[in-house]
């Protein structure tokens, strides 16, 4: 029995299980950009593994300081306790991030980062007797699988199932010129009892990649300052070098009060999940009243392995070879966009930075659930290159070590399959 059949057998995998869908390939080892199956054929991970590799798998410098550390500490109760690894990844963080930026909290992934986050200032305005508890979001946003997440989350068929027990959340749209008053005089109407606003920058990820102006955010941003909303800026997908600058805040004038980091943290080595806040907002639970305190935490919480990872990755990720890969990677893409924007199936493209997206020409509408998906995505396992269409959505978003011929292999086989499907 080979791995796959075995895996079948025992493990409940995300979104493949429907009736007739194809059985998982096993991976048996990756490096670089490439993944390797139990019968040694090779794949190109277009898409970081879910947007999480940033150098390539296996990287020898974080798989060393990741040794290292195994040797030393393993894990430790992070309750009355503290290690190098947090502190000096803490630190290391802080100094690249928004000045405002001051407080670390470690969680485990992603979704707990947001909902971390959104307890944050939920009690904030408990801690001060304040009655502001709506919450702000976009409309089609995702951040996480998690309740809290989830209901800050654009509503859709993935939490269907669950609309009873999510809470009541303000949608807006996105900024654009023709809108961004008539979004101001929302905020203000509603800025009394406004807990925060969250919101992806510059990218709505899981939304299809729909992307968005930088200076509209930030007139938005600026007037939800002025209202006194707390801003929570969910960088899960779109920190360390994804828009091409470290982080979407880089773009942006106005800062947010927390921030939320994962995927890419570690170089996407273990899970790690981290909320940022200001002084401001650390300073409501230090109190000596215990029933002011943030009540979360995780049995991982600041693991030494994934603190370690992460660290190394933000070495690399800082250095000047990482920093040329990703200006290389992006030129490659505008020059792409250009070439393909003009062919008769292609709807739009989007690029911000290192991320590249197609949107498909669809009898069935742009959907997630578009039957082009499942076609383009065998076509191009049939073609050893790892592509997951969001629908009729294509997207790169590859690791930072892709080489130029590898980015060319992919760019023409999408070109044949525009030809081809």
């Amino acid at each position: 029995m080979n791995l796959t059949q075995r895996d079948a057998e025992v493990i409940w995998h995300p979104y493949t299980q429907m009736l007739n869908s194809s059985p998982p390939i096993a991976i048996s080892h990756a490096e670089g950009c490439y993944l390797y199956d139990e019968n040694g054929q090779r794949y190109i991970d277009a898409v970081s593994s879910w947007w999480v590799i940033l150098h390539g798998h296996s990287h020898p410098y974080i798989v060393e300081q990741v040794q290292q550390q195994l040797k030393k500490l393993d894990q430790v109760i992070f309750a009355g306790f503290t290690h190098e690894p947090a502190i000096a990844l803490a630190e290391t963080l802080l100094s690249i991030l928004p000045a405002n930026q001051q407080k670390v909290f470690y969680t485990d992934n992603g979704s707990t980062a947001v909902e971390v986050a959104l307890k944050m200032c939920l009690q904030y305005w408990y801690n001060k007797n304040l009655p502001r508890k709506k919450v702000l979001a976009f409309h089609n946003g995702y951040h996480g699988d998690t309740f809290g997440a989830m209901s800050v989350s654009g509503r859709s068929a993935w939490t269907t199932p669950f609309e009873s027990h999510l809470f009541d959340v303000v949608f807006i749209d996105l900024p654009v010129a023709q809108n961004i008053e008539d979004l101001k005089k929302q905020v203000t109407a509603l800025s009394n009892s406004l807990a925060c606003f969250i919101y992806e920058p510059l990218v709505q990820g899981s939304a299809g990649m729909i992307m968005y102006g930088a200076e509209e955010l930030d007139q938005l941003l600026a007037h939800c300052r002025d209202c006194g909303v707390l801003m929570i800026q969910d960088e899960v997908f779109t920190g360390f070098g994804r828009t091409g600058r470290n982080f979407a805040a880089d773009y942006l004038s106005t800062v947010p009060d927390l921030m939320c980091f994962s995927k890419g943290l570690t170089g996407g080595t273990m899970p790690l999940g981290v909320t940022t806040c200001t002084q401001h907002i650390y300073n409501a639970f230090l109190s000596a009243d215990k029933l002011k305190t943030l009540f979360h935490g995780h049995s991982f919480t600041a693991n030494p392995l994934a603190c370690t990872a992460a660290l190394a990755s933000i070495q690399l990720l800082l250095s000047a070879e990482t920093q040329h890969h990703i200006q290389r990677i992006c030129q490659q893409h505008q020059t792409f966009a250009i070439e393909i924007a003009s062919h008769p199936k292609v709807k739009e493209v989007r690029q911000t930075g290192t991320i590249l997206a197609i949107e498909w020409l669809a009898g069935d509408g742009t959907s997630y659930f578009s039957g082009l998906r499942d076609l383009l995505y065998r076509y191009f396992l049939d073609h050893h290159i790892l592509l997951r269409p969001l629908g009729n959505i294509i997207y790169i978003l590859p690791p930072y070590c892709i080489s130029n011929t590898d980015l060319a292999y992919i760019y023409q086989t999408i070109t044949d399959a525009l030809h081809t499907i």
